[in-house]
């Protein structure tokens, strides 16, 4: 990816910072977006000497988002290659408790959000570039409370198979990268909650924690040109929860009450 440019939303989480590592170790010039400009300048300062990085500080969901986030890139680094759209809301719970703007929230920021982004970012993309999502275990099947969040993840695959069927015949390829849960700060809170561990590590078949590095080398894989025959996929990068009925034998042997 030497000399490529990548925008990655989100990028100052503890995902995105993952995801700007990774493509700035394959030698991509990176574009970061959020809402806090501080937390933005800090990760500058954190990858100086590693990663080529730059930073445009705005609320994804504003209306001139999309171009000021495109020319930002356009402008410092000449190009665009590669969207990464990692921004999102963890806002989730029942259906029928869901609200009006709990539900217009995650739609804003993990569906319209995006799909103005891919938007704007497509007339600079041409031959080789790579749009992903940041998207989650939780668009591939039902899980109870997920309500508004599995909605709009599972909203997001039907995005990224329409780009991939769009503009796959010009040379954009698009993909899918669905997390299994990931320590950061927005699941810090739940982690060591007992009904978390049983509903996420008790049904995982790897003996070990899903890392932010995980996610930052499958999307630089899938960004890369050692992937320039796969478009239209979901990826899921979970240790097996999504696709085996695991359960771990300290669940299997409990003794119910």
């Amino acid at each position: 990816m030497q000399g490529k440019v990548a925008i990655v939303t989100g990028a100052a989480g503890g995902i995105g910072e993952a995801v700007v590592r990774a493509l700035g170790a394959k030698g991509a010039k990176v574009l970061g977006t959020g809402r806090n400009a501080d937390k933005l300048a800090a990760l500058k300062d954190r990858l100086t000497g590693s990663v080529a990085f730059e930073f445009v500080a705005v609320d994804a969901t504003a209306q001139d988002a999309p171009a000021r986030i495109v020319s930002g890139a356009v402008e410092r680094f000449g190009r665009l290659d590669v969207l990464v759209n990692n921004a999102g809301s963890f806002n989730f719970g029942p259906v029928d408790q869901t609200t009006d703007a709990m539900l217009d929230e995650v739609l804003d920021i993990s569906l319209r959000a995006p799909f103005r982004l891919c938007r704007e970012a497509l007339g600079h993309m041409g031959e080789g570039a790579s749009i992903l999502f940041i998207g989650s275990t939780w668009g591939l099947y039902g899980t109870p409370g997920g309500g508004a969040y599995s909605t709009v993840k599972a909203g997001q695959i039907g995005l990224m198979q329409t780009l991939a069927a769009e503009y796959g015949p010009r040379g954009v390829r698009a993909n899918y990268v669905a997390p299994t849960v990931v320590r950061t700060e927005m699941t810090d809170a739940f982690w060591d909650l007992d009904f978390f561990r049983r509903t996420n590590h008790e049904l995982t078949p790897l003996q070990r924690d899903c890392t932010a590095a995980d996610i930052g080398n499958m999307v630089a894989f899938l960004a890369s040109d050692e992937a320039g025959f796969v478009n239209g996929q979901t990826i899921a990068v979970d240790g097996g929860i999504s696709t085996t009925r695991y359960l771990a034998p300290a669940a299997v042997g409990a003794v119910r009450q």
